[in-house]
């Protein structure tokens, strides 16, 4: 029996989205980073243009791609930075609109898509209460995340609720990336450093660490994160990490945890393989986290989906590993039934 594809990194956006964004590049206010992101990917020209529509497409274009590759099921989400760019109530109306295009399309395609819920943290109180209707007028199997709002993350204790009901709900949050934080993006301006290349894995890595290193685990023990991109890079650096948070304890430059930040990782942490075809950096994942915390993920409209479905399938892993890589750890994860 041939194993289920399950794609659980697949990106849309709608045209009000769209168009909030070209307003938001306008504004003598927007983020050094945003503005480079509108400078290229944002940015209407020929090369690009086919990816929007690519984005807006959750009808048969995107299901004639999805055969086209060999993926069976997409989990969708709002593509980076989604309405996090945009005030609080702009945010919040969005990301509701939003919610109903997506729940109205997998409704309309139940065998092929699954979405995960996008919120404004910008207004906490109002994205607990999106996350609710999410979870269960939408039927919604997760919540996106793209990383920091406005320069801020989710261990700042005001988006503690977020995480609260998150926990509560059963709803895996995708820390998605985007272009580096305001504060720290004045290196990677230069040479595309902000873009995919570097800048996104060392942004949402931050966070990551951020959220365990603040103690966020200890009060949701139960809240799960799901980062793309093999994890971030974190699985490489977790040996380097435990031993010198050791050492950052004993110096007073961090809070003393009860676990070890590896600990942490590996029980509230999935990781996916988006934009990753690299062998040595699938074995690597594979020997600190296990086949049971790994996800398939393509990343679409962004990368070629058929290289990662090739890479997969020729993939020297068991055939166990494999279908638990694919589909499983998906189907467990996010509730897919």
């Amino acid at each position: 029996m041939a194993i289920r594809r399950i794609a659980v990194e697949e990106a849309f956006v709608t045209r009000e989205i769209a168009e909030e964004w070209d307003k938001a590049l306008l504004s003598k206010f927007v983020e050094p980073g945003f503005l480079k992101m509108g400078q290229s990917i944002l940015a209407k020209t020929p090369l690009t243009n086919d990816l929007h529509e690519r984005l807006f497409d959750l009808g048969a274009g995107r299901i004639a791609q999805m055969d086209s590759d060999g993926i069976d099921l997409a989990v969708l989400s709002l593509t980076s930075p989604g309405v996090q760019v945009l005030d609080a109530v702009t945010a919040s109306e969005l990301a509701a609109a939003s919610n109903d295009v997506l729940a109205a399309a997998v409704k309309a395609h139940p065998t092929r898509y699954a979405g995960l819920a996008a919120v404004a943290p910008q207004y906490p109180k109002g994205a607990v209460k999106e996350l609710e209707r999410a979870a269960g007028k939408l039927a919604m199997k997760g919540v996106i995340i793209n990383s920091h709002t406005h320069g801020e993350y989710l261990d700042d204790a005001k988006y503690w609720p977020i995480l609260e009901a998150a926990e509560a709900l059963g709803l895996p949050i995708y820390l998605h990336p985007r272009e580096p934080a305001p504060s720290m993006v004045g290196p990677y301006l230069d040479y595309g450093l902000y873009f995919a290349s570097w800048g996104f894995a060392a942004e949402a890595g931050v966070h990551a660490l951020r959220l365990i290193l603040s103690g966020v685990f200890d009060r949701f023990p139960k809240l799960m994160i799901v980062l793309g991109h093999m994890g971030e890079g974190i699985p490489f650096w977790l040996q380097r990490i435990d031993n010198r948070h050791q050492v950052e304890v004993k110096i007073g430059a961090a809070k003393k945890l009860p676990r070890q930040p590896s600990e942490y990782f590996k029980d509230n942490f999935v990781i996916t393989t988006s934009g990753i075809t690299f062998g040595p950096a699938l074995r690597l994942a594979l020997d600190v986290l296990g086949a049971d915390r790994i996800l398939f993920a393509a990343d679409y409209p962004y990368e070629v989906v058929a290289d990662a479905v090739s890479f997969l399938d020729g993939a020297s892993i068991s055939e166990a590993e494999r279908a638990k890589i694919y589909c499983e750890n998906a189907i467990r994860v996010f509730r897919l039934g």
